[in-house]
């Protein structure tokens, strides 16, 4: 028995640059996915394709499948670091923020011009952050700087992991050794949130009230930022690094298994278990990206398979089966209607995943 075809071979578009991928993200209009590559370039992938491949609805139900009548557009690739791309982020303002190991956060825009906001010799800008209400930030080591109107530095009490601002963009996360720093955008003041051990990742819940950290003793925590309460989230069995709260804040999906691991967040605690969702992989989970309006998770393996799985669901659909290089990045576009994928092995894609392809039942 053949099995049945990828979504990625029916509505998907590839390339090979041959760097690693190390970080994606979609521009504020969602036209364009950037990918951030390990030779210093950053290539851009168009998030349209005339003549690309469509679903159309079947009068009689269900849906057809139209081949692609047209290659689609060419990857374009701009040299922005002399060294390593290290963090990509969507500007506010249109374009991308680049970050890289020769101490220079650039700005691209979607035309591939390019302007350096930020030279600092000899340091490495590893992390970049860019919140849609305007915000922008990096970090070097242990400080952390703002862009803009009032620009401002921070010193931390160790190298920064993570940063990530709130959905409102009122707030900056930062991780590091011993917990996580709030720096308000307002008013510059800083909030000390103290946690024993290595805190690797970040992700805060769409409403602002929860802040989770993925740490390097496999386990979460998490705070509830209006009363100060912990979170505690442990029994993996590798490291959380990836962590992505759905769209309507009721879970929290990580990484950390061989499967999709969920906890649930309406309220958090109600059930102390978490639940696992997709299918089990010989090789674990490396990412995970709710989707932006549905309950739906986009799930990445070391092996290279992606798939896309529901919360308290077995039921998968597989994007792209294992290879021989681990996922590294997956990022939906803001209408989720496209998916960027890409892995250590510097193969990229873009899959059209329109809404005629799901059919999400009432939740209850």
């Amino acid at each position: 028995m053949n099995a049945p075809p990828l979504l990625i071979e029916l509505l998907g578009a590839t390339w090979v640059t041959g760097a690693p991928v190390v970080a994606a993200a979609w521009d504020t209009a969602g036209q364009c996915a950037g990918f951030a590559l390990g030779d210093g370039t950053l290539a851009l992938a168009t998030g349209t394709w005339d003549g690309g491949p469509q679903l159309k609805p079947r009068e009689s139900g269900g849906v057809e499948f139209v081949q692609a009548q047209a290659p689609p557009a060419p990857l374009a690739r701009y040299s922005v670091h002399e060294g390593t791309c290290l963090a990509l982020a969507a500007d506010p303002a249109g374009g991308f923020l680049s970050g890289g190991d020769d101490g220079r956060l650039v700005h691209l825009d979607l035309d591939g011009s390019s302007e350096v906001l930020v030279e600092a010799a000899g340091a490495w800008i590893d992390l970049v952050a860019a919140s849609p209400a305007g915000g922008r930030a990096y970090a070097s080591g242990r400080r952390v700087h703002r862009l803009g109107a009032r620009a401002a530095s921070l010193s931390l009490p160790g190298s920064a992991t993570a940063l990530a601002f709130d959905t409102a963009g009122t707030q900056l996360a930062i991780s590091h050794r011993g917990g996580v720093t709030l720096w308000s955008t307002a008013t510059l003041t800083e909030r000390e949130l103290e946690w024993p051990g290595y805190h690797r990742t970040l992700a805060w819940s769409p409403d602002g009230r929860y802040l989770v950290s993925g740490m390097e003793e496999n386990a979460l925590h998490g705070w509830r930022l209006p009363d100060g309460a912990h979170l505690e989230m442990g029994g993996y069995p590798g490291q959380p690094r990836s962590l992505s709260f759905s769209a309507d804040g009721r879970f929290l999906a990580t990484s950390g298994g061989s499967r999709a691991i969920c906890w649930g967040f309406d309220p958090p605690g109600a059930d102390d278990q978490p639940h696992e969702c997709g299918m089990a992989g010989k090789t674990p989970v490396s990412r995970v990206v709710c989707h932006p309006v549905h309950p739906m998770i986009a799930v990445g393996h070391h092996s290279g398979a992606v798939l896309l799985c529901q919360p308290g669901s077995n039921d998968v659909l597989f994007i792209k089966g294992s290879g021989n290089s681990a996922v590294t990045v997956i990022a939906w576009s803001p209408d989720g209607t496209r998916l960027a994928l890409g892995n250590e092995a510097g193969e990229l894609a873009l899959v059209f995943l329109p809404d005629e392809l799901f059919r999400f039942g009432r939740r209850r």
